[in-house]
């Protein structure tokens, strides 16, 4: 049970959130149901809650002189005790003294003052100095020393004072040795007879002993168990386990036994007081993993064979495992495991089992073999059987495999040498292939060169022979520019000098004065005379003109015919 206000409780599994307990012979006759989802949690199984203690909480009771710290402090449930002894008769656990400021022991803000009285304590709950007066009974006082009001536990002649911070617990035996716990809240109380003893205070989230799963090494959880000392008849002082705290982390689990009932404690921070509940261990409901040896199994044809198997599981109901007495999941698989593969092996070959070195979901045959079947039996049945087999223990099967094989005997050394000569015939075969495959591979690779190098030579000459059809192209059309240029400019040049003939013969015809016609024509009798030489002669081309020239032509022939001579 949990409590909210001051939280203390005594002679109770106090559990810090939902709890789940069944009885072992429910658990017997439950079956987990097949179509069980496994991203379900075992707290959404039927099950049902179970308090293993119903006694009242001893805390709470009304008891003389227990007063529960509150917000007011423990100065106020200081001043409640003293009326209450007052009351009853008895002396006063607050002095009557008041403070001065100039002499005595000194008090100060935040602390309580100790006077041992006669035996019986005295308290000086104010600040400032105490002088030793009066001196009438100053042979019966005796000063002890001050006390942090924020002390966690403070134990003086019978008074006892005890507060914790969120994250301690305190463990404390009452008078009647009776074992409560203090989280999250304090008390004082003064014991008239007996005393409150304070026997531990609890780091509950760094519990001193750290416990881990022995096969997958997995942290489960941490716990302390606290001790009270005792007296016996010889008066030799024993040790006893009063309390025991858990701190178990996310994803896990406990099981608690009284006789045979079993509750499940979830995640979190617990503490047990109840003498009749015993820890009957800690679970991971995560995914485990792990490669298995087992024991040596025969085959069908008398041949030993050691297997090592993986398997992968998931507890979901930790009652039911603990229910049939096994301590971890793997216990329980290892036995139904070795269970199930010795009575599938038993009907397969040496010969059949040799060819695979592993067996498992992802070594399947295509049926040709008649071995297969008893392959496919080791797969598949195994698979099913153990799954169904692991649903009786809460368990979720997830994978099993047989990883590797290890034959054993004569026979088996004599067929491995055979095996050993197979593989490595094997391996020749294989690298000789590779090597085969990597001689084809360099000829590909070489006439792909060869194919993209003549392809560099098509391109180069296609774009060489683009080059010379562009530049003839380009010369053509620069030479027929230039004849068109040419011819262009010979036409102006002509047109110009046509215009200026025109323009002179314009202005020849127009001068009408003889002399100047006269002039005109000498100049260019002048002018020709320069053009030809002086000892040109010209011969008139129209009249007379002609035919004397013709005759003279003819007179210049003869005469240079006679001259030759014959």
């Amino acid at each position: 049970m949990a409590l909210d206000s001051i939280s203390i409780a005594d002679n109770t599994t106090v559990v810090g959130g939902p709890s789940s307990a069944v009885n072992r012979k429910d658990l017997l006759r439950d079956r987990i149901d097949e179509g069980h989802d496994s991203s379900s949690t075992y707290r959404k199984k039927g099950v049902f809650l179970h308090e293993f203690s119903k006694t009242a909480d001893y805390a709470l009771e009304e008891r003389p002189f227990f007063v529960p710290i509150g917000t007011d402090g423990v100065v106020a449930a200081l001043e409640k005790i003293d009326r209450q002894l007052r009351s009853s008769g008895r002396t006063g656990l607050l002095s009557n003294k008041t403070p001065v400021s100039f002499i005595g022991r000194e008090v100060a803000p935040g602390s309580l003052g100790l006077i041992k009285h006669g035996g019986l304590p005295k308290i000086l709950t104010k600040p400032g100095r105490y002088p030793g007066f009066p001196l009438r009974n100053w042979w019966a006082r005796k000063w002890c020393g001050t006390q942090g009001l924020s002390d966690t536990a403070i134990e003086f002649q019978g008074l006892t004072v005890v507060q914790v911070s969120q994250n301690q617990a305190a463990v404390v035996s009452d008078p009647q040795n009776r074992i409560f716990v203090v989280k999250n809240s304090g008390f004082v109380a003064y014991a008239v007879g007996g005393t409150y003893d304070v026997l531990a205070i609890v780091d509950q989230t760094h519990l001193s002993n750290v416990i881990k799963d022995t096969v997958t090494g997995a942290t489960l959880g941490s716990m302390a168990e606290i001790k009270m000392r005792s007296r016996v008849d010889s008066g030799k002082a024993q040790e006893y386990v009063v309390a025991l705290f858990l701190n178990i982390p996310a994803n896990n689990c406990a099981i608690l036994q009284r006789g045979d009932d079993l509750e499940l404690l979830p995640a979190g921070q617990h503490y047990i007081t109840n003498p009749n509940v015993t820890l009957r261990g800690l679970f991971t409901l995560g995914e485990n993993q792990l490669e298995m040896p087992t024991k040596d199994i025969f085959t069908r044809d008398q041949v030993p064979v050691g297997l090592r198997i993986y398997l992968k599981w998931q507890l979901m109901e930790p009652l039911k495992l603990t229910t049939h007495g096994y301590h971890t999941p793997y216990d329980a698989l290892r036995d139904k495991t070795q269970s199930i593969l010795t009575q599938i092996v038993a009907h397969l070959d040496y010969s059949s089992m040799v060819k695979q070195r592993s067996l498992g979901p992802d070594n399947l045959d295509d049926g040709t073999d008649p071995s297969s079947a008893f392959l496919d039996a080791l797969r598949t049945r195994a698979m099913d059987e153990m799954h169904e087999a692991a649903l009786e223990y809460g368990i979720i099967l997830k994978d099993l495999a047989v990883i590797d094989r290890q034959f054993k005997g004569e026979i088996a050394s004599t067929m491995d040498k055979l095996t050993t000569r197979a593989l490595q015939a094997q391996v020749e075969a294989a690298n000789v292939d590779r090597e085969n495959s990597n001689k084809v591979k360099q000829e590909e690779g070489a006439l792909a060169v060869a194919h993209i190098k003549a392809q560099t030579r098509n391109t180069q000459a296609d774009s060489e022979a683009y080059s010379v059809i562009a530049a003839a192209k380009a010369q053509a059309e620069r030479t027929k520019i230039e004849a068109l240029a040419q011819a262009e400019a010979i036409r102006l040049t002509a047109e110009a000098e046509a215009g200026a003939i025109r323009v002179m013969a314009a202005a020849d015809a127009q001068v009408t004065d003889s002399f100047a016609r006269g002039m005109e024509m000498r100049r260019v009798e002048v002018t020709r005379v320069q053009a030809f030489g002086n000892r040109t002669v010209f011969v008139p081309t129209d009249g007379t003109g002609v035919q004397m020239g013709n005759a003279m032509a003819v007179g210049m022939a003869a005469g240079m015919g006679n001259d030759s001579g014959p």
